[in-house]
C-alpha cells in the first residue's frame, strides 16, 4: 500500500479532494446512551477533519433568476471572492448559502439493535439517495413591503421594515427598520417566497432536516444548544455546538419592549461569515431606559439564528393531528415537490410516519430512510439529555391539519434549539414571534 506520508494526492493516485470526495462519514444514534455527543463513524476517519461535504456550502449573492451574481469570501462578508466589495442590501441578489448536491444513506440498526447510523457522501454510493444542490437563506428572511417579496438582505430601509411593520417606532430602541419580517401567516410566507420567481419557496422540510444533520454530524452532537468550543480535538474534529442562542430574553420584558416582535439586526453575526458559532450583541433599552441587555446571536456555516430569536415556518410538511376518537396518531405528511405544498390538505404528500403525542423534551426522532428529525417519544427526555430540545403538541377534539415551527424564540431558553418543534398551530397563525428563511430550489 503506498505511503501517507508521502503524500495524499500521490499515496491515493490523485488529488486529496477527489480521494474524499468517494468517501461517507456520519453519526451513530445509540437510543440506548443519554448523552447527547455521539459517536463518529466513517470510510475514512479523516473525512470528520476534511469534512468534504460540509466545506462547500459557501454564501453567495443569488439572483431572482437563480443564477449566482457573485460569491462572498468566506471569512470576510463585505468583499466578494476576489476582493471587490459585495453589496448585501438585495442590490446585488438575495444572501443565501449554496449548498452542495450530497447523498445520504439512514442504516437504521446499522450499528446494532437501537443504533442508528446517518452517513454523507459527494458520491453516489450504493443505496444512497441525492439531495440536489439547492440555496437556503442566510438570514431569518425579510420582506420588501413594495413588492411583497421574501428577501434574505440587509437593509434598513422603510420599504424592508420588519416584524409586524409598526412604523411609529422608527426612531425609537425597538426600531423593527432591518429586522425579520413575522406576523405572516404560512399561506401568506409562501406567496411572499414566490412573488421573487420560479424556484423560490420559503423554508421547507428537507432544508432544515439537513440544516440540522449537517451540524449534528460536523459537531457529533445532538445538542445544538452545547458552548461554543472553537478549539479542534486532537484529531482535528470540531467539538462544542453553537451555544445558548438568542434565547435567553424574559418573556414579560420582549412583550414590554416591542411586542414580542424581532429585535435583533440581520446580519448581527455577520463577524463570522461563513463560519460557525455566537456574536456578542447588545440590545440598548432592552430592558427599560438605560438598562442594556446582553444577547448571543448564532450561527451555523452562515446561517445566522439556525434556533431562537423566532420561529422559523417550515413549509412542505402537513401534520395531522387526530383526536383520540378519530384514530389518535399525529402523522408526519411531507411533500418533497413545492407545486405540490398547501394548507389544506395530505393530497400528494406521502406519510413519514407517527410523531409524539405529548409535550417534552425529545428522546427519539422518526429518523427512516428520510431521516426526520421530529420528535417520537419525549417521555424520559431532558434539557441535558438525548436531543435536548422540547417538542410542543396538543391533542385536539376534532382531528386538524397542523403547521411545524422549528427552533423556538428569543425567551425559548433551553427549549430552544435546532429541533425544537411545535405541531400546535394551524398554518394560518400570524405571530410577531413567528418568522421564515428563504429557499431556491432549480425548479
Amino acid at each position: 500500500m503506498p505511503g501517507i506520508g508521502i503524500g495524499i494526492g500521490i499515496g491515493f493516485g490523485g488529488s486529496s479532494d477527489d480521494y474524499f470526495a468517494r468517501q461517507w462519514y456520519g453519526v451513530e444514534i445509540d437510543e440506548a446512551n443519554t448523552s447527547p455527543d455521539l459517536t463518529r463513524i466513517a470510510s475514512d476517519m479523516r473525512c470528520h477533519a476534511e469534512l468534504p461535504v460540509h466545506k462547500l456550502i459557501r454564501g453567495c449573492l443569488l439572483r431572482d433568476n437563480g443564477t449566482v451574481n457573485y460569491y462572498l469570501d468566506s471569512t470576510d462578508w463585505t468583499k466578494q471572492v476576489g476582493g471587490a466589495a459585495s453589496a448585501l442590501d438585495g442590490s446585488a441578489g438575495q444572501v443565501m448559502m449554496e449548498w452542495p448536491a450530497f447523498y445520504y444513506k439512514v442504516d437504521m440498526d446499522g450499528g446494532g439493535a437501537g443504533k442508528h447510523q446517518i452517513k454523507i457522501s459527494l458520491s453516489a454510493l450504493t443505496g444512497y439517495t441525492l439531495v440536489a444542490k439547492h440555496y437556503v437563506s442566510a438570514f431569518e428572511a425579510a420582506i420588501q413591503r413594495s413588492t411583497t417579496k421574501l428577501a434574505s438582505v440587509i437593509n434598513t430601509a422603510t420599504d424592508y421594515r420588519g416584524g409586524n411593520n409598526t412604523s411609529a417606532w422608527d426612531a425609537a430602541a425597538n426600531s423593527l427598520l432591518g429586522m425579520a419580517c413575522s406576523y405572516i401567516n404560512r399561506t401568506d410566507g409562501r406567496t411572499a417566497a414566490r412573488n421573487r420567481g420560479a424556484g423560490w419557496n420559503q423554508y421547507g422540510y428537507s432544508d432544515h432536516t439537513w440544516m440540522y444533520w449537517f451540524y449534528v454530524i460536523e459537531f457529533a452532537t445532538l445538542n445544538s444548544q452545547k458552548a461554543v468550543n472553537a478549539v479542534l480535538t486532537a484529531e482535528g474534529y470540531k467539538q462544542g455546538g453553537l451555544g445558548a442562542g438568542t434565547t435567553t430574553a424574559a418573556s414579560a420584558t420582549w412583550n414590554t419592549f416591542n411586542t414580542y416582535n424581532p429585535f435583533i439586526p440581520v446580519g448581527a453575526s455577520n463577524s463570522l461569515a461563513s463560519g460557525s458559532g455566537e456574536v456578542a450583541y447588545t440590545k440598548n433599552d432592552f430592558g427599560g431606559a438605560g438598562v442594556h441587555v446582553a444577547f448571543k446571536v448564532p450561527r451555523y456555516r452562515g446561517h445566522e439564528h439556525p434556533f431562537g430569536h423566532l420561529w422559523k415556518t417550515v413549509d412542505g410538511v402537513n401534520i395531522e393531528v387526530q383526536s383520540v376518537a378519530g384514530g389518535g396518531k399525529t402523522n408526519t405528511y411531507v411533500a418533497d415537490n413545492p407545486a405540490n405544498w398547501n394548507d389544506a390538505n395530505y393530497t400528494n404528500y406521502i406519510n413519514h410516519g407517527e410523531q409524539a403525542r405529548a409535550d417534552g423534551y425529545q428522546k427519539t426522532a422518526l429518523l427512516g430512510a428520510t431521516a426526520d428529525f421530529v420528535s417520537t417519544v419525549t417521555s424520559g427526555g431532558s434539557d441535558s439529555t438525548y436531543y435536548c430540545d422540547y417538542y410542543y403538541t396538543d391533542i385536539p377534539a376534532a382531528t386538524t391539519l397542523r403547521a411545524l415551527f422549528v427552533g423556538g424564540t428569543a425567551n425559548g431558553t433551553s427549549f430552544a434549539g435546532v429541533t425544537n418543534s411545535s405541531v400546535q398551530d394551524v398554518p394560518s397563525i400570524a405571530s410577531a414571534r413567528i418568522g421564515f428563511r428563504l429557499s431556491y430550489h432549480t425548479p
